[in-house]
C-alpha cells in the first residue's frame, strides 16, 4: 500500500462527505454519529440493533456500535456516477473521517483501490469510473487520526471486558456460589432500592471538523 490512506469525496444519503476513508483491508463500513448529526439525519428508527464489538478504528479501543443502518452511497465525476445501498455500523467516537468504506462496500461497487496512486476505480454506466484522491488531504487525515489516538482516546477497560464476555459460553458467565457455609452471628439486613423512581442534486457539504 501507499504511505497515505485513500480518502475521497462521496455523496451519502444526499450529503457530500469530503473525508471518506477507503479501507480495503477492513471488513466493516462505518458511519459516525457526529457525521450523521451534521447531515441532519435521524436514523434512530432506521437502526438495526447489534451487540458485536469491533476493533481497529482507534488503537486499544473496542467499539460497540449503536446499530446498523443502510444508506445510499454515490461516487461521481462530471461525466457519470454510480450509486449503491451500503450497510453501515454506526459508531459514536471521535475520528478525523466522516465515514469508512471497507471490503463489503468495495465488493458492492466492484471497486479496486490503488493506494500508491490514491485512485479508486469501478465499473460505471459509461465505462470505468476513476476517482482521484488528494495527497495533502490524505496526509492531514492520517495525522489527525494519530493525534486523536495518542491524546484523546484511551483504552476502555469496560469495553474490553464486555467484548471478552461475548466470547464466553453462558455457563462461564455464572457467578460461583459461596462455598463458605459457616454461620455468622452478625447478620446485616440489606434494603433493596428501586432506581426506576433526498434529492441527490441538493446536497449538504460536510467538510472539515
Amino acid at each position: 500500500q501507499g504511505l497515505c490512506p485513500l480518502v475521497l469525496d462521496s455523496v451519502v444519503a444526499g450529503s457530500r462527505l469530503t473525508k471518506v476513508l477507503i479501507d480495503g483491508g477492513g471488513g466493516l463500513n462505518v458511519q459516525f454519529t457526529k457525521t450523521v448529526k451534521k447531515m441532519g439525519l435521524d436514523v434512530t428508527d432506521m437502526l438495526t440493533k447489534t451487540n458485536s464489538p469491533f476493533y481497529g478504528i482507534i488503537p486499544g479501543n473496542a467499539v460497540v456500535p449503536l446499530g446498523q443502518v443502510v444508506l445510499p452511497v454515490t461516487f461521481e465525476t462530471k461525466e457519470h456516477y454510480r450509486t449503491e445501498y451500503i450497510k453501515f455500523e454506526v459508531a459514536d467516537f471521535e475520528t478525523s473521517y466522516h465515514a469508512i468504506l471497507g471490503r463489503p462496500a468495495l465488493a458492492k461497487f466492484m471497486a479496486i483501490p490503488h493506494y500508491v496512486y490514491l485512485v479508486l476505480k469501478m465499473p460505471g454506466p459509461k465505462g470505468v469510473l476513476a476517482l482521484q484522491g488528494d495527497l495533502k488531504r490524505s496526509y492531514d487525515c492520517d495525522t489527525d487520526v494519530i493525534e486523536l489516538a495518542t491524546t484523546n482516546q484511551v483504552p476502555n477497560a469496560m469495553m474490553e471486558i464486555y467484548a471478552a464476555s461475548k466470547k464466553l459460553a453462558p455457563n462461564e458467565l455464572d457467578i460461583p456460589k459461596n462455598s463458605n457455609t459457616t454461620s455468622k452471628t452478625n447478620e446485616v439486613t440489606l434494603k433493596a432500592i428501586d432506581l426506576g423512581t433526498g434529492d441527490s442534486s441538493k446536497t449538504t457539504m460536510i467538510s472539515t471538523g
